[in-house]
């Protein structure tokens, strides 16, 4: 029997997972050192009556219409990145006030313009080149922005070297524009915290109802990409935090096989379920992305297992007829019947994948599921605390927080900032584990790839001959709950794959009351360009994204008793 914090944390896992300068004249930034720093935005923001966006001229293009726009010369990267700063100045801390980011890079119009002279030189590197980008607050960049996950504790830190993630991004001529804000520590923190709240960024807000939950921990990048702030984003995940932020904003989030992204330099939780991943607003946005992301990595150990299975061009895999043929089975069992309309979504996405020439097993339900919550846990708390120390202990002293047990203390010491809304006590849980040589972890690591890997996904997909599951990912987003903190209740079609390490691709699958749904495909180890084929095939039979209104809330209509 779990106790009480586990059984909250396995709740959680279903609700959200956690897991300045000037440019060209046309924006004036807000810097690290004012409004994109240290202060709780979000709750100043809610006090403001809310104002539509502005139109904007690169509104849900692509990065292949960037490119074209580009290559005629209609655009540079240094005119797109003013365009998404200005769109940044107009919507983040006034209008809407999304507040989903939480630091810009002052590099950013340099790094265009060294762009625009490769491009003018005729070397374009590829379809990322002078594309702006935004990544999460918890991955490294060696340049002027801080990498902070959110927390006041890490506010004094700039890291030594680049993420593999950022070198990647950079060496496809990315621009990174900025950081985006996340549950702080990637909602590794408390049991009730709000998704998309962190001491240092405050409160984001989810761009279809600024009342309702981002979801998170990469809630920034999620409301960022809905929102037109950028091209595409990164963000990372433990389990749910690039798919859930991704379906809550009508995105398309991809969780690769742990290992073909490398983890050096982004802030961890577990070793054996944290990744980096896209979320972009199309399917061929994400697939470009991705493909950008991969390779071995000397600082990362389970990279070495990609090798002869990652791709550097995922879009060879994508085709409009991709469903013909294939065999999708539905994972009924503990992720559906949860939420009328999701479920009403559900039956149309299935009716349209039969329509297109797929074969529908009803249900192919995953036998294993919900059994690994509690190993789960357990392996998150003494992996954090390995991985987490691991990474400070390697700071600049000039940081001053090497340590979880720093971490906690900071918190303590900073309560009325940093504890103001929910506490610390998955933090303290882990920090009472023992080493990563205990039974307790040993036994709950193997339980967690057993139930969820081979008896798990594995067994279902060949059980079936499947290629691939699906599920809705979770039901429309919860309101903000800054008091109690996000609601438990609700299924999500997050954990299977987070625990066994599979991939795991959202695409917009329709919307319930004006809010996003999504809908899971997830498959084994490496079937990457599987799940990408079946995905785009599904997005192009019915595209159901459309770009946010930024509503102050939800209408439902005459609520009132009737006469």
């Amino acid at each position: 029997m779990r106790d009480k914090n586990e059984t909250e944390f396995s709740q959680s896992l279903t609700r959200r997972a956690f897991v300045g300068t000037s440019i060209g004249g046309a924006f004036v930034a807000l810097s690290a050192t004012d409004a994109h720093a240290g202060t709780d935005r979000g709750a100043s923001a809610a006090d403001t009556p809310p104002r539509q966006a502005p139109a904007f001229a690169l509104d849900e293009l692509t990065i292949d219409d960037l490119q074209s726009r580009m290559k005629s010369g209609a655009e540079s990267s240094a005119s797109l990145v003013r365009q998404y700063l200005a769109r940044i100045d107009a919507i983040d801390q006034r209008g809407p006030a999304i507040n989903c980011i939480i630091e810009l890079n002052p590099d950013a119009a340099s790094i265009a313009a060294q762009m625009d002279a490769e491009r003018k030189s005729g070397k374009v590197r590829g379809p990322l080149h002078g594309i702006p980008v935004l990544i999460k607050d918890n991955i490294d960049t060696a340049d002027k922005m801080h990498t902070t996950a959110g927390s006041l504790a890490l506010a004094n830190n700039i890291a030594q070297r680049d993420s593999f993630v950022a070198q990647r991004l950079r060496a496809a001529g990315a621009v990174i524009i900025g950081k985006t804000n996340l549950s702080e520590w990637a909602n590794f923190r408390s049991t009730h915290s709000s998704s998309g709240w962190s001491g240092r960024g405050g409160q984001t807000h989810n761009p279809y109802a600024l009342d309702r939950t981002p979801s998170g921990s990469s809630s920034g990048s999620g409301s960022a990409v809905a929102a037109n702030c950028c091209a595409v984003a990164i963000g990372t995940e433990t389990d749910g935090s690039v798919t859930s932020p991704s379906a809550a904003a009508a995105l398309v989030g991809i969780k690769p096989t742990v290992g073909l992204v490398s983890r050096s330099g982004i802030i961890p939780i577990s070793h054996s379920q944290d990744t980096a991943g896209p979320m972009a607003r199309t399917v061929r946005d994400a697939a470009i992305l991705l493909g950008a992301l991969t390779g071995t990595d000397a600082r990362d150990p389970a990279t070495t297992a990609s090798a002869g299975h990652a791709r550097t061009d995922y879009t060879a895999a994508l085709d409009r007829d991709g469903l013909r043929g294939a065999r999708i089975g539905v994972a009924r069992k503990h992720f559906t019947g949860y939420h009328i309309e999701t479920d009403r979504l559900l039956a149309a996405a299935l009716d349209l994948m039969k329509k297109h020439g797929a074969t529908i097993i009803d249900p192919a339900d995953i036998e294993t599921a919900g059994q690994a919550d509690d190993s789960e846990f357990e392996v998150l708390l003494y992996e954090f605390k390995a991985d987490l120390n691991a990474y400070l202990g390697q700071l600049s002293p000039s940081v001053g927080i090497h340590s979880l047990a720093d971490v906690i203390a900071f918190n303590s010491k900073n309560a009325s900032r940093e504890l103001r809304y929910f506490g610390q006590e998955i933090m303290e849980q882990a920090q009472a584990k023992g080493p990563l040589t205990e039974k307790k972890y040993l036994d709950a690591l193997a339980k967690n790839h057993r139930l969820m890997g081979m008896q798990g996904i594995d067994a279902t997909i060949k059980k079936h001959k499947l290629d691939a599951i699906v599920a809705p990912t979770q039901a429309p987003a919860a309101l903000i709950d800054l008091v109690n903190g996000d609601p438990g209740g609700l299924a999500s079609f997050t954990s299977p794959a987070a625990v066994a390490g599979y991939p795991h691709i959202t695409v917009p699958m329709g919307f319930a009351w004006g809010l996003p749904v999504g809908l899971s495909f997830v498959g084994p180890a490496w079937s990457e360009p599987t799940l990408l084929k079946l995905a785009y095939a599904f997005e192009q039979a019915a595209p159901a994204r459309r770009k946010p209104a930024f509503v102050p809330t939800v209408s439902l209509g005459d609520t009132k008793r009737p006469e």
